[in-house]
């Protein structure tokens, strides 16, 4: 009898053992709550159409969902057309997480910045008018012309010689309202953009030729993502070696990238 109370009592302290063990992982469970969701990247852009579009559905829009959809993370892509500075103001000061879509060589004047050395696409940077018909195979060919472009683009205010007048302006809107009121000679500005814009104003215009500059664009991260960076050039070869850029590219900007 004392031997089958001693297996009793040694059951039941197993069970309450059990039961204590089971109770405190249901408590360290429950103390930890859900799992936190990766949080979002935000990067910021000035270009407009074809690249961004309000149903998100412009090459950038695609490719920056694209690229960081492969390494399993969610990306979203803020537009800034009228404060091209402001937005590289807020991805140097850790407001938003990077830039989509820049020159190379910005991390000079905004060191907090780490450029994605895989090109996110190559631009054309030309001059357009309504009037004017001449070769661009040089900066100073610009010199003869009054010129307008977008204040904070980098490529044109490192470049544009100093001659006629230069008008700087906000954004796009200005910048072919100008050249349709024949209150300028040329405009610079970025190819596909130039030419959607011209379209939907219903503008006659002469792309000057060759580009002024042809060059690649980045992306940029705050330092506070450099684990990433090496991560999103893989993600971005990867979609040009498996046919997902050219899928992008060729619905949004053309069949033949550069």
């Amino acid at each position: 009898m004392a031997w089958t109370m001693g297996i009793l009592i040694g059951n039941r302290h197993r069970r309450r053992a059990g039961l204590q063990a089971l109770l405190a992982a249901c408590a360290l469970w429950l103390g930890a709550g859900p799992v936190a969701a990766a949080p979002k990247i935000v990067l910021t852009s000035g270009v407009l159409a074809p690249y961004t579009t309000a149903d998100r559905q412009g090459f950038l829009d695609q490719l920056i969902a694209a690229v960081f959809r492969e390494l399993g993370l969610e990306a979203e892509l803020l537009i800034y057309p009228t404060a091209t500075e402001r937005g590289m103001l807020n991805a140097n000061n850790g407001v938003d997480d990077g830039l989509a879509m820049r020159v190379a060589g910005l991390e000079r004047q905004y060191p907090n910045l780490i450029r994605v050395p895989e090109p996110v696409a190559i631009n054309d940077f030309v001059a357009i008018s309504t009037r004017h018909q001449f070769t661009t195979d040089s900066w100073q060919s610009l010199q003869p012309y009054g010129v307008s472009y977008i204040i904070g683009w980098k490529v044109f205010e490192q470049n544009v010689p100093t001659g006629r007048e230069v008008t700087l302006v906000r954004d796009a809107s200005q910048l072919f309202t100008l050249l349709a009121r024949d209150r300028v000679d040329v405009v610079l500005y970025e190819r596909w953009q130039g030419l959607a814009q011209t379209r939907a104003m219903g503008l006659q215009v002469r792309v000057m030729e060759p580009p002024l500059v042809r060059t690649p664009m980045y992306i940029y991260l705050h330092k506070k993502h450099a684990d990433l960076v090496p991560r999103v050039a893989q993600a971005l070869a990867r979609l040009k070696s498996n046919g997902g850029y050219d899928r992008i590219h060729g619905t949004t900007l053309g069949k033949t990238r550069p």
